[in-house]
């Protein structure tokens, strides 16, 4: 192999110093952060199957790659994911507090919109609070800072879905049953735009929820029915095992026993079949309770 003039000056001069035919370094790498992003993806879809303990091992790797690159946004994102676990949990200052630093961590970077994202998740944190006390503002205030933190979202139309479920939600808590279903048919129709199957089931399953404690119970089942389906064509087990519960709950309602039977007994079935044995039994003694 022949090396020309110019390369061989360049290694005899150089001292191994690279041509400039030779490839150019990347001017950032990206290796370490999107192994954090297959962690925190694979966290998302844990936490969506409802496996707390094996999403929270998860993070905790995806936390040590994002720390070691120092990346802002991914900390922020780990952040606000940890905080929707230990909510789910019932733990509620831990959530807070992840909540409030994933927050700090994007405003430090300069990123309104995960900023903003996390303060949605704790106004839907408080929200859940209300019915307790424990909230500190009632859920006409929460709507309001909702519609604020809404106002100054850039181009994030996910962020905006966030937004209209709180506000769903908080409508729900108010007994203005029209408001929220219309919130939450926002929340659904940027989730069916961007094809976010799991999402839009649960816009169905909270659909449903609002329905039903307006006493709609044909208009609640009619729409877990609609849950199912978008659950089955993403592959949800969780999603479809919560699905078949409330159907049992809200036949039950209807005073269509068997019908609350044979959903609460499908609901159980899927629920062992994806390793959630508590949950199984749990839904099976409510049918022994009644």
């Amino acid at each position: 192999m022949k090396l020309s003039t110019t390369c061989i000056s360049c290694l005899i001069l150089g001292f191994g110093i690279s041509c400039s035919s030779a490839p150019k370094r990347p001017l950032a790498v990206f290796n370490t952060r999107n192994m954090a992003e297959t962690q925190l993806d694979l966290a998302n879809r844990a936490a969506d199957q409802g496996k707390t303990a094996e999403a929270m091992t998860l993070l905790d790797e995806a936390l040590r790659l994002a720390r070691s690159v120092d990346d802002p946004s991914l900390l922020s994102r780990v952040g606000i994911l940890r905080g929707n676990l230990h909510m789910s949990a019932a733990q509620y200052d831990e959530a807070f507090r992840f909540w409030e630093e994933a927050q700090a961590e994007a405003e430090a970077a300069g990123n309104g919109n995960l900023a903003a994202q996390a303060r949605l998740q704790a106004l839907r944190g408080r929200l859940s609070l209300v019915s307790s006390g424990k909230a500190g503002m009632g859920a006409e205030e929460i709507s309001a800072r909702v519609a604020q933190e809404m106002g100054g979202i850039k181009n994030d139309e996910l962020s905006l879905a966030l937004g209209w479920i709180v506000t769903g939600l908080a409508e729900k808590e108010r007994s203005r049953w029209t408001e929220a279903e219309n919130a939450l048919r926002r929340a659904l129709d940027i989730h069916e735009k961007n094809r976010r199957l799991e999402e839009a089931a649960y816009d169905w399953f909270l659909i449903a929820s609002v329905r039903s404690v307006a006493g709609r119970y044909d208009a609640a089942l009619e729409a877990l029915r609609t849950a199912v389906e978008i659950d089955r064509r993403a592959e949800n087990g969780f999603g479809l095992a919560n699905d078949w519960a409330a159907l049992g709950e809200v036949s039950q309602k209807a005073g269509r026993a068997e019908d609350a039977a044979a959903a609460r007994k499908r609901a159980a079935a899927i629920y062992r079949a994806i390793g959630r044995e508590d949950a199984a039994a749990e839904v099976e003694g409510i049918g022994d309770n009644e």
